[in-house]
């Protein structure tokens, strides 16, 4: 059943520990079953009480699950094992589509507005019990906020949207609380959601959003959260329409103590306006990251939502870093007022790449989604046989297996560095790649 691996420990903890090395180090791999609590108890010479501790820590870290009289396994996707490790080895003269970055020559030079936020910060040094938000930034995000239609609310400053979303899910919920979450998704918040001892409970998404029917079904199986991409949405492409947004709203307002976490992360890169939700709950919270449009080494994302969830975010991180740099903080705010990024331009690049390699594959017959930022989702027969052939090809891709939950197999394509030479070629190997393996004939 464990095959050679030995699961040690006298206590809790150490048994856990073990279980969870054990799946990190791929010796107990997803989908592997454990011994049943008292078989393990014996043969460690613990009580039973302990073994049942010990695994309803490992659920509670979302690392094994218990299926009714199946007894436990190893999860299909451990958050011990990120989906980062679903990683693709580019080859040699390969071109790398799967990396999810920004076009790095889209991207502002930082060396002037660090200079000058540094000279700032001489003129007048940051110190302990100073404000740990830039008021400027605060005030240049509220304006841009109140113009797309976020309400009212106190803002702050975290480093990045996925650790504001963790500081978020952190404050408000306890360990085995469900979370809905898009599928396919951000692998991040797949991998996060679990880790947090939380539950993810997908809910499926096309090109204009979230699912409506999905959305109520999981509230009223009792979700207590919802994280959803507004644009850009990560690995589809989706960006939530208006009249999604109204259905949306809808099911929210029926269920008004969900807590709303909105990741606005395409902000400064797509030019399809913003349909927030913010609002129609108690607690709430919009997040908007400096990473894509400014580049990833920016840590640095707004965070606007209730009086509630903004003091407890606050709250943690006095206990932790204390502040997002104020010299990072004034050099993003530098960024946003001096037009570093001209965002039409930047939207109409990826929109265009984007756009022509969709359209190639249709002209193909392939099916593939895209609607705003930098990624294009193929849905393909045949996942690893696909990534293969396009590798073989020359061409990189992210396997959907990090971005999916319940969904069917896909491929992730980054279109930051395409060019316009690039799209046919480009069209033609994936097209030839989704195409079923011909079937094989033994004499």
């Amino acid at each position: 059943m464990l095959g050679e691996y030995p699961i040690e420990g006298r206590g809790a903890a150490e048994i856990a520990a073990s279980v969870e090395r054990a799946v990190g180090a791929g010796a107990l791999e997803p989908g592997q079953s454990l011994p049943p609590m008292r078989e393990l108890a014996v043969r460690l010479g613990v009580n039973p009480n302990t073994v049942a501790a010990a695994y309803r820590t490992l659920r509670e870290r979302g690392v094994i699950e218990t299926a009714g009289r199946r007894g436990s396994r190893v999860r299909a996707k451990p958050a011990t094992t990120g989906r980062e490790v679903l990683r693709v080895e580019v080859p040699a003269g390969g071109r790398d589509l799967s990396n999810g970055n920004p076009d790095p020559a889209l991207l502002p030079r930082l060396a002037p507005v660090l200079a000058a936020a540094a000279r700032e910060g001489d003129r007048r040094p940051v110190l302990y019990g100073d404000d740990p938000v830039d008021p400027d930034l605060v005030r240049i995000a509220r304006a841009e906020l109140d113009a797309d239609g976020v309400p009212e609310g106190p803002l702050t400053v975290t480093s990045g949207s996925l650790d504001a979303i963790e500081r978020i899910l952190a404050a408000h919920l306890k360990p085995g609380d469900a979370v809905a979450v898009e599928d396919p998704g951000w692998g991040s918040v797949l991998d996060l959601v679990p880790a947090l001892g939380l539950r993810t409970v997908p809910v499926g998404v096309d090109d204009d959003g979230p699912s409506v029917e999905d959305l109520r079904r999981v509230l009223e199986s009792g979700a207590r959260a919802l994280i959803v991409t507004d644009r850009a949405q990560n690995p589809t492409g989706a960006s939530v329409t208006a009249s999604r947004a109204r259905a949306l709203r809808a099911v929210l307002r029926e269920h008004p103590q969900t807590l709303l976490i909105e990741d606005d992360h395409g902000h400064g890169i797509v030019d399809l306006p913003l349909h927030p939700l913010a609002g129609t709950t108690r607690h709430w919270a919009v997040v908007r990251s400096a990473s894509k449009a400014y580049g990833p080494d920016l840590r640095v994302a707004v965070l606007a939502g209730d009086p509630v969830t903004v003091d407890r975010v606050r709250g943690r991180q006095s206990l932790g870093p204390g502040w997002v740099s104020l010299l990072l903080q004034r050099a993003v705010r530098r960024l946003w007022t001096e037009g570093a990024v001209d965002r039409v331009a930047v939207a109409a690049a990826y929109g265009a790449r984007r756009d022509a390699l969709v359209d190639a594959l249709a002209e193909r017959g392939v099916v593939a989604h895209g609607r705003s930022g930098m990624n294009v989702w193929v849905p393909v027969p045949d996942e690893t046989g696909a990534v293969a052939r396009l590798l073989q090809a020359g061409w990189a891709v992210a396997p959907g297996a990090r971005f999916r939950l319940n969904t069917g197999p896909a491929v992730r394509i980054t279109v930051s560095t395409l060019t316009e030479e690039d799209i046919a070629p480009l069209a033609d190997a994936v097209s030839a790649a989704v195409r079923p393996s011909p079937a094989r004939v033994y004499g």
